[in-house]
């Protein structure tokens, strides 16, 4: 693709969010949708492959659908209130439209079966733009209608996503398949807490943001898309691959990375609410999407594939000139004794 098309495209997808952002009326919240929809379609299906093509549709008819309900709850919502601004949506049926719309855009269960089949006919670079800029629009009007919408049935779209993140993910070989799952669980999390507590909600995306990039980056710079691959990428770059299973570990959630600091806190937050049941039911389907994490790292550090060279380190390796994989990686391992200050900012 072209360098001009490329930049105009991410400037559009730029625009798109930041007018979403920040309008305070639904028809103006609509056109930033859809201009970033519009702008990440021809993203997508930049690779000339069938399968992008086919990701790329599916995502169009996806978004294009949500994007239709979304205008039509605001146009109900209208016509009961008289008013287009954000804020007001005290209406059942408009309220339980516009939230049907946002989970379908977040890949919320049940809405999430296009994310896995979307991602996977995608590039890595465009994977991480879907996983990552694209759950801006709709989490920032989520948390400005948020008050107005059913906790309760927004809590069993958590907990559903929470376990169908974890089961999905397990028999899963392809790293672009397995993340899409990973994002599903996150997502479940911070739908869960998102009616009780806002700040642990943004706390919650602003670390699966940083773990996801470090991720995506790092399968970018070793060119690792699925187990097999992963396999063999440590003779590629033994320090990179040996900080991935750290952060697959800070993506499961364990202590003392970045990823146990938003699920210990939430879980605080849902049994205080007298909510243990559902705190208990997450932190095992946590354990689901931990075993896929853990079957990664094993593969990647325990064991070694066939190979026809006789040295254990590739002879030529290019140098490494990203400074943005440093920064995410230690963000993604090392914000737990910050806490206390993170709270404070939030």
């Amino acid at each position: 693709m072209s360098p001009y098309a490329m930049s105009m495209l991410l400037s559009s997808l730029s625009t798109g969010t930041i007018i979403t952002l920040t309008s305070m009326h639904w028809f103006l919240a609509w056109i930033g949708l859809e201009i970033n929809t519009l702008a990440m379609v021809p993203l997508m299906s930049k690779m000339q492959h069938p399968r992008a093509t086919e990701a790329a549709t599916k995502y169009f008819l996806t978004q294009a659908s949500a994007s239709a309900l979304l205008m039509f709850a605001a146009a109900t919502n209208a016509w009961y209130t008289g008013e287009w601004t954000i804020m007001n949506m005290q209406t059942t049926t408009p309220s339980l439209m516009l939230m049907i719309a946002l989970m379908i855009k977040l890949a919320v269960a049940p809405f999430h079966m296009w994310l896995p089949d979307v991602i996977q006919g995608l590039d890595l670079m465009t994977c991480l733009i879907l996983s990552t800029w694209q759950k801006l629009a709709p989490f920032a009007l989520l948390i400005q209608v948020y008050p107005e919408l059913n906790s309760t049935l927004m809590t069993l779209m958590g907990m559903l996503s929470i376990i169908v993140g974890g089961w999905g993910g397990l028999n899963q070989p392809q790293i672009r398949k397995m993340m899409a799952y990973s994002s599903i669980a996150h997502l479940g999390w911070m739908i869960i807490v998102i009616t009780y507590s806002n700040s642990l909600m943004m706390l919650n995306l602003l670390i699966y943001l940083i773990m996801t990039s470090s991720m995506f980056l790092m399968a970018m710079n070793l060119t690792s898309t699925n187990i097999n691959k992963a396999a063999i990428s440590w003779t590629k770059n033994l320090p990179l691959m040996s900080t991935m299973m750290i952060v697959l570990m800070a993506l499961g959630g364990l202590p003392p990375t970045s990823g146990f600091l938003p699920k210990w806190l939430i879980l605080e937050e849902i049994v205080k609410q007298n909510m243990t049941l559902i705190a208990t039911i997450a932190a095992l389907s946590t354990m689901l999407s931990l075993f896929f994490y853990l079957r990664l790292s094993y593969t990647i550090s325990l064991t070694t594939s066939p190979t026809t060279t006789n040295s254990k380190m590739m002879w030529r390796l290019k140098m490494n000139t990203d400074k943005v994989v440093p920064t995410t990686i230690i963000m993604s391992t090392m914000l737990l004794p910050l806490t206390p200050t993170i709270l404070n900012l939030f």
